[in-house]
């Protein structure tokens, strides 16, 4: 999902860790980016709201190679320096990262090939939206009528972000208790102003597991989201009046990159 979400495309997101056996890891990586080779790169998973290193390792002639011991299956973003490239799941098991200018593809364990059918759907979806621009530019130079048009791809529009908001809502809810689920949950989420309730954050929590329900960062977003709510409503978080109506921040780390990083050749020159 490019990666905001639109930001679908993250958007990698915070992203969190969910307790399970994880044994060891080994991520086999390669690249036919040229700019990457030589440089060094991480794993990277968020702690206390702060970015902490997981693994780092140098790409040598387009390849590299992350392994250790893990006791958590954790999902974590594949970064150069600071750039956020791609999530990946840490789990036992042979992982492989293919990187090239079109794309990024994790697969070979169960919950990145799971993780990455669902960013190909996201994207292809994001790839829609995007087309409309150029629907846009063609009609005009048909001369069909401004109205004509923006009522057409207002429709098109509409129908491609319920399809968006259904694939993530479900891919969430049917992932609810590991980490795909609060990990997707953080990448729509980490990249908002404040904590806020919109309708499909509503509903998913409405279906959420108490797995889900305690995972950290689901439990501080969605009780600061509910408080602002109160507070955008002129209300204390307690019910009592208050004239104060602005929304409080969090000290998230923005991880909306995520979803598959297609420009990731530009973000490395």
């Amino acid at each position: 999902m490019k990666t905001n979400m639109k930001k679908i495309p993250y958007v990698l997101a915070l992203l969190a860790v969910i307790t399970s056996c994880a044994g060891s890891y080994s991520v086999q990586g390669s690249s036919s980016v040229s700019a990457l080779d030589g440089s060094k790169l991480y794993l990277k998973a968020v702690k206390n709201n702060e970015l902490k290193n997981i693994d780092s390792c140098d790409v040598v002639h387009g390849q590299f190679h992350f392994n250790g011991v893990l006791d958590t299956v954790r999902m974590v973003n594949l970064f150069m320096d600071d750039e956020s490239i791609m999530p990946v799941v840490l789990e036992a098991g042979e992982i492989t990262i293919r990187i090239d200018n079109a794309s990024q593809k994790v697969g070979g364990t169960p919950l990145n090939d799971k993780l990455y059918e669902f960013i190909d759907k996201h994207n292809q979806l994001d790839n829609q939206m995007n087309e409309l621009a150029h629907k846009q530019s063609q009609m005009m130079l048909d001369g069909i009528d401004e109205a004509t048009i923006n009522e057409k791809l207002s429709i098109e529009a509409a129908k491609i972000a319920k399809e968006e908001d259904q694939l993530v809502t479900s891919f969430i809810v049917d992932n609810f208790d590991n980490v795909l689920g609060p990990g997707v949950f953080m990448m729509i989420t980490s990249g908002y102003r404040y904590p806020i309730l919109t309708p499909q954050i509503e509903d998913i929590m409405s279906k959420a597991t108490d797995k889900f329900k305690n995972n950290p960062y689901v439990r501080d977003y969605y009780k600061t989201a509910t408080e602002n709510e109160a507070r955008m409503q002129g209300l204390d978080p307690d019910g009592t009046p208050n004239a104060t109506k602005e929304p409080v921040a969090t000290g998230n780390v923005d991880m909306t990159a995520p979803f598959a990083n297609k420009e990731v050749a530009d973000s490395v020159k």
